[in-house]
């Protein structure tokens, strides 16, 4: 994986009490329920506006996660995408989903410490069905799945339990749903998780 925020002390420290105050300040709490592991794929939902970005990024800062995002490639224009791949992200090509998968569990493979945030509705527009790249990542690099949210209406976000893949989709994919069911995102009318549905891998 390339340099990031995470990776320079100093600026990571400041970063994480700037997050904490800026948190305070608009009147959101952090979670910090779940012991996450050093390795983990980061579940990120509900997802349904730009704001979740951010958001989400100082949750990451306050709880000490050094969390590595993926975003399609247009977020990754010249100069701009330096900042971007510093504060974590990672270029995805949207049409080589199969080797998405396969490479970042080779990263896995790889790393003693990994942590992948990965959006399963892959848009912030309304969402009927999620991808499944998160779950066979998970399965097939052996680490658990993160479930991580945030609450536009509780103004709370985190991660709220460490789910370990039984190898059974939809069984899991039930559970993990009813963990996200009670969660409003900023367009609540885009996200309902009772009828999402899986988007087979």
């Amino acid at each position: 994986m390339h340099f990031t925020i995470f990776k320079t002390p100093i600026i990571s420290t400041l970063v994480r009490w700037l997050s904490i105050l800026g948190l305070k300040l608009v009147g959101w709490r952090v979670d910090r329920t779940a012991q996450v592991p050093a390795k983990c794929v980061l579940i990120g939902a509900p997802h349904t506006s730009n704001w979740d970005f951010p958001i989400a990024l100082m949750i990451c800062f306050a709880l000490r996660i050094d969390v590595y995002w993926m975003g399609k490639n247009s977020l990754f224009p010249p100069v701009l995408g330096i900042i971007m791949r510093w504060l974590g992200g990672i270029p995805v090509d949207r049409s080589q989903a199969g080797n998405l998968v396969q490479g970042t569990i080779d990263a896995f493979a790889r790393s003693e410490r990994l942590l992948v945030i990965v959006p399963p509705e892959g848009t912030r527009g309304k969402v009927t069905r999620w991808k499944t790249g998160f779950y066979y990542i998970a399965q097939g690099a052996g680490v658990p799945l993160g479930l991580g949210y945030v609450d536009f209406k509780e103004k709370i976000g985190g991660v709220g339990r460490i789910f370990y893949p039984s190898g059974d989709i939809e069984k899991d994919m039930l559970e993990i749903r009813s963990f996200y069911a009670g969660f409003t995102g900023k367009n609540p009318q885009q996200f309902d998780s009772e009828t999402i549905k899986i988007e087979k891998k």
